[in-house]
C-alpha cells in the first residue's frame, strides 16, 4: 500500500487555509498527510474583512474554518506553534517547542509582516501596527485613553487602519510620504478628490512627509517631520506596507529577492524542488502580489500540480485591478490605470460638487478599454473590468460607459450576456461565467446565497457578488423562468402580495396571517415584515403585537450600546415651547439622562432603563409631548427652517407647514423609516432635497422633491412638481405615500424603491398626478384613514396595564439591572465600554 504524501504548509492565514481546501476538493481522502503550522493563536481568519471587527464582528465570524473542520478533514493543524528551521537535506521542520516534523512536500505560506520604517522613538507605549486580530485587540485597548491617532501610511492599508481609527472615535490623521494618497491605484486627479472626501468626514491629510522620530518620553506623544513640522498624536499606527515573511527561506539557503520574498518559478516553486512559497512571501517575477486573488490562484496551482504529480497548471502574471470601500467611499482601480508606457486615449470625468472622479483609459484605435481609475462612485467596476480583461469591442460613445444613463436610453455597453464564457467572473477562486452559468442550470440555483455555497464564487472579497445578481437573472431568464421575491420560506408571496392578502382578508394578527396564507411557525425575517404591513393597514398601537417586533418597537423606544433605551419625543417642524424645553431638561436630571440635540431637531435623551421608560414618558405626555417614534419604520421628523417667519430671505412660512405635515403622517408604518423637511427658499437650510419626501419654498408656493436619502449611499431628491399649493402639496405626498407603503419591498428605502420603480420618474409622476392606475381615490382614502385613526403609542403604552406590565429587565422582579455601567463624559455619561 501506497504510503500518503507528506505535506507540511507553514503558515496558516487566508492562502494557507485556501491550499488545504483545493487540495482536499482535488485528491478527496487518503492521498495526503497534511499538517498545517501557524504562530497564531487561532485558525485563519478573514483579513480583507479584518477592519470588520471594530464594528461588532466576531473572530468567530471572521474565521475561514473551524479547528473542528481540520479535524474532520484529517489534517493536524498546530496553532501557536513557530517555526524555526528547516532543513531541507533531512526535509524537517523543526518549531519553537522542539516538534521535528518531516515533509515530502513543504508549502511555505508565511504571508507578510508589516513594514516599520527605522525611525528613532517606533519602541515607545502608542506605537501599534495594523495586522493581525492581536494587534487590533491592542489598539482597542490602548484607545480608550487616547484621542488623537497618527496613522503612517497613505496607501490600502493606511487608509484602512484610518477607519479603523475613525471607528474608535479618535481624532484621526494620516501621514503618507509620497505626494498623493493611494499612489499605486490613483493618479493625482483621482488622489486629491480622495483626499477631499476624507478631509470632509474629518480626518486629516499630511502629504509628502518624512517622520524623523516619535516624541515622547515613555509614551508616544506625537510625530517630528524632516521638514521641522509637528503632529500632536497619543497614538500611531504603522501601516504603510508589508514585507514578506522569506527569513525561514534564507535560513534554509532558497533563493530570495535582493528587497525579499522568497523566488518561484512558473510552478511556484523554489529553489528547492521539494518546497513550494505561494501567497505574499512568494516573489514571481519580481513581483509580490499582496491580494487574496493571486495568493488563492497560487494555492490552487500548486494543488493542482501536487494531485496529478505533473505540472498541469502554471502562474501567470497577475491582474491587480481592485476596489474596495474606504470610509464609505468607493475607489477601485483596473487593468492599466495610468498607461504609462502604453499608446491611449484618456476620457475623464470630474464632478468635485458629488466627489465623483473617473478616468478610462481607450486604445489608440478608439476600440478596446485597456484601464481605469473611479472615486467616489464605482458601480461599474465589474463590468468595466470584464470589458478590460476580454477585450470587448467599446460603444460608439465610451464615455457613456462612465455617464449616468441618458433619460429613456439603457446603460451603455454590453452586459452580463455579452461575456465569453471563459471569463473570470470571481477573479478570487477564478470562477469562470460559464461555470457558475452551467451550475445555475444544472443545480437549480435560485439566488446568490446558493450560488456562493455551490460554486465559491463571492466567498473571497465579495466584489463580484452584483455580477452574480446580474448572471442569475439573465440566466433564468433565458430558461423562462423568473425569480420570485417572496418574503421568506414560510410565506410563498412578496411583500406586495401578501400585504393586499393581508387586506383583503381582513386577517389582525400575525397568527391569522400565518394559518390563512403561510406555513411554518414563522422567522425573525417575517414576524416584524407582517407586523410593519399590519400597522401600515390598520395603524393599530405596534405594541399590542409584541412577540413580532424588535426590541426597539417592542419598548417603543432605541435600545442602545450598554443595554439602555433613548426616549425621543416628538417636535413638529422644529417648534418647541420653554414650558417643554423647562420639562425635557427636568426629566433629563431626574433620571440623570444624556442629552443629545439630534440632527432631525430633536432632544434624544439616553440611558433610561426599561422600567424608568413609562415613567419617563408620563411626565412628557404630562406637557404635550407624543412618541418621536425614533424606533419605528415610521415618519422619523420634519425638519423646518424658520422660513417667513423671521428669515428675511424666507418666502413661505417654512415651520406652519412643517408642523401641519409632521402632524399629518405621524405614526404612520412604512416599509423603512421616512424623513422630511420644509425649506422657506431656495438656499435649502433644512436641506429638503436629502429627504424622503422634501418641500422648497418658492415664490409661487412648493417644489415637492421625492426619494431622497440620507443613509448609506446618499441620494438627491428627484424634483417631482413645481409651484404647488398647500393643499395639492398635500394631496400628492399622501398618494405618494401610500402608493410606496402598498408596493415597496421590506427594509426598503424610497430612494432603492425609486430606482428599481420600472419607468423611473415619468411613471411616477404619471401614477400620483395623473392616476394612469386609476388608484388614487384609493390612494387617499387610505391615508385619511391612517389620519384618523392615530393614536400616540407612549400615552396607550403609559395606560394600558397588559402593555405598561411588560417594562421590566426581570420577568418575575422589579429590580434594575444590576450590570448597566456608566462613565463620566464632558460632564455627562456614556456607556462603560464592554
Amino acid at each position: 500500500m501506497t504510503q500518503p504524501l507528506k505535506v507540511v504548509v507553514v503558515g496558516n492565514g487566508m492562502v494557507g487555509y485556501k491550499f488545504c481546501e483545493k487540495l482536499l476538493t482535488k485528491a478527496g481522502g487518503g492521498s495526503f498527510s497534511i499538517t498545517v503550522i501557524g504562530e497564531e493563536p487561532r485558525p485563519a481568519y478573514d483579513r480583507v474583512h479584518l477592519s470588520a471587527y471594530f464594528s461588532g464582528t466576531s473572530a468567530e465570524e471572521l474565521s475561514m474554518a473551524p479547528a473542528s473542520w481540520y479535524l474532520d478533514n484529517g489534517i493536524r493543524l498546530l496553532t501557536g506553534e513557530c517555526v524555526t528551521q528547516i532543513d531541507p537535506q533531512a526535509r524537517v521542520v523543526v518549531t519553537h517547542t522542539g516538534l521535528q516534523i518531516p515533509y515530502d512536500k513543504l508549502i511555505l505560506a508565511t504571508g507578510s509582516s508589516a513594514f516599520v520604517p527605522a525611525v528613532a522613538g517606533v519602541e515607545k507605549e502608542g506605537v501599534f501596527v495594523y495586522r493581525t486580530i492581536e494587534d487590533l485587540d491592542a489598539i482597542i485597548a490602548y484607545a480608550k485613553n487616547a484621542k488623537r491617532a497618527a496613522v503612517i501610511g497613505g496607501g490600502l492599508l493606511g487608509l484602512e487602519a484610518a477607519k479603523a481609527a475613525l471607528d474608535l472615535g479618535l481624532e484621526t490623521q494620516v501621514v503618507e510620504f509620497a505626494p498623493r494618497l493611494m499612489p499605486r491605484q490613483l493618479d493625482a486627479a483621482g488622489a486629491d478628490m480622495l483626499k477631499s472626501k476624507m478631509e470632509q468626514l474629518g480626518i486629516g491629510i499630511h502629504l509628502n512627509k518624512n517622520t524623523a522620530f516619535f516624541d515622547g518620553d515613555v509614551a508616544v506623544r506625537g510625530l517630528s517631520f524632516t521638514d521641522q513640522s509637528y503632529l500632536e498624536a497619543d497614538m500611531v499606527i504603522i501601516s504603510a506596507g508589508i514585507r514578506p515573511r522569506d527569513e525561514l527561506a534564507k535560513q534554509a539557503g532558497l533563493a530570495v529577492g535582493p528587497r525579499g520574498g522568497i523566488i518561484v518559478d512558473d510552478a511556484l516553486t523554489t529553489s528547492d524542488a521539494h518546497i513550494h512559497a505561494i501567497g505574499e512571501c512568494a516573489l514571481y517575477q519580481n513581483m509580490i502580489y499582496g491580494l487574496v486573488a493571486p495568493g488563492y490562484e497560487m494555492a490552487d496551482i500548486v494543488a493542482t500540480n501536487l494531485v496529478s504529480g505533473r505540472i498541469d497548471k502554471t502562474f501567470k502574471p497577475f491582474d491587480m485591478s481592485t476596489k474596495l470601500k474606504l470610509i464609505g467611499v468607493d475607489v477601485a482601480s483596473f487593468g492599466e490605470p495610468f498607461c504609462e508606457h502604453i499608446p491611449h486615449n484618456t476620457l475623464v470625468i470630474e464632478d468635485k460638487l458629488k466627489g465623483i472622479y473617473k478616468r478610462l483609459n481607450v486604445s489608440s484605435d478608439g476600440k478596446y478599454l485597456l484601464g481605469g481609475i473611479l472615486v467616489g462612485e464605482a458601480d461599474n467596476y465589474n463590468m468595466l473590468l470584464q470589458m478590460t480583461k476580454n477585450q470587448m469591442i467599446l460603444p460608439p460613445s465610451p464615455e457613456d460607459l462612465i455617464l449616468a444613463p441618458r433619460k429613456g436610453e439603457a446603460t451603455a455597453g454590453a452586459g452580463v450576456s455579452a461575456l465569453p464564457e471563459s471569463a473570470s467572473v470571481c477573479s478570487c477562486e477564478n470562477i469562470t461565467k460559464g461555470t457558475i452559468c452551467e451550475a445555475i442550470e444544472s443545480q437549480n440555483l435560485a439566488d446568490v446565497a446558493a450560488i456562493k455555497k455551490c460554486t465559491k464564487a463571492g466567498t473571497g472579497c465579495g466584489g463580484c457578488v452584483p455580477m452574480l445578481s446580474d448572471l442569475l437573472t439573465e440566466t433564468l431568464k433565458k430558461q423562462g423562468k423568473t425569480i420570485k421575491k417572496v418574503i421568506c420560506e414560510h410565506f410563498d408571496y412578496s411583500r406586495q402580495e401578501l400585504y393586499h392578502l393581508i387586506k383583503m382578508s381582513e386577517t389582525r394578527t400575525f397568527e391569522e396571517v400565518l394559518t390563512a396564507h403561510g406555513k411554518g411557525c414563522g422567522c425573525e425575517v417575517c414576524k416584524p415584515a407582517v407586523a410593519s404591513m399590519l400597522a401600515s393597514i390598520y395603524n393599530e398601537v405596534i405594541a399590542k403585537q409584541a412577540v413580532i417586533q424588535d426590541t426597539n418597537d417592542r419598548y417603543l423606544a432605541n435600545i442602545q450600546r450598554g443595554g439602555t433605551y433613548s426616549v425621543v419625543p416628538r417636535v413638529p417642524g422644529g417648534e418647541i415651547t420653554p414650558d417643554q424645553l423647562i420639562a425635557l431638561g427636568v426629566v433629563a436630571k431626574k433620571y440623570d439622562l444624556y442629552c443629545k440635540i439630534t440632527g432631525g431637531q430633536r432632544v434624544d435623551l439616553f440611558g433610561a432603563r426599561v422600567e424608568q421608560l413609562p415613567l419617563i414618558w408620563e411626565e412628557l405626555i404630562e406637557v404635550g409631548f407624543e412618541s418621536g417614534h425614533a424606533y419605528g419604520k415610521a415618519l422619523r421628523t420634519v425638519k423646518s427652517c424658520v422660513g417667513s417667519t423671521w428669515c428675511r430671505f424666507g418666502v413661505q412660512d417654512a415651520v406652519g407647514y412643517a408642523i401641519r405635515i409632521e402632524n399629518r403622517y405621524k405614526g404612520i408604518r412604512a416599509p423603512h423609516k421616512l424623513k422630511s423637511a420644509v425649506s422657506g427658499c431656495t438656499r435649502e437650510c433644512a436641506e429638503a432635497q436629502s429627504k424622503d419626501f422634501g418641500i422648497i419654498a418658492t415664490e409661487k408656493g412648493w417644489n415637492l422633491y421625492l426619494c431622497g436619502n440620507g443613509g448609506i449611499k446618499p441620494q438627491h431628491a428627484v424634483l417631482f412638481a413645481s409651484d404647488l399649493d398647500d393643499d395639492t402639496c398635500i394631496k400628492y405626498i399622501d398618494r405618494f405615500l401610500m402608493f410606496y407603503i402598498k408596493t415597496a419591498e421590506p427594509l426598503q428605502r424610497t430612494a432603492t424603491w425609486f430606482n428599481k420603480l420600472e419607468g423611473g420618474l415619468e411613471y411616477l409622476r404619471d401614477v400620483i398626478i395623473n392616476d394612469s392606475l386609476g388608484i388614487c381615490d384609493e390612494l387617499e382614502k387610505e391615508m385619511a384613514y391612517l389620519i384618523e385613526t392615530y393614536h400616540d403609542e407612549w400615552r396607550v403604552a403609559v395606560e394600558t396595564p397588559e402593555i405598561r406590565s411588560r417594562f421590566t429587565h426581570f420577568v418575575n422582579s422589579e429590580e434594575a439591572d444590576p450590570s448597566l455601567q456608566f462613565v463620566e463624559m464632558r460632564t455627562q455619561k456614556r456607556p462603560a465600554d464592554w
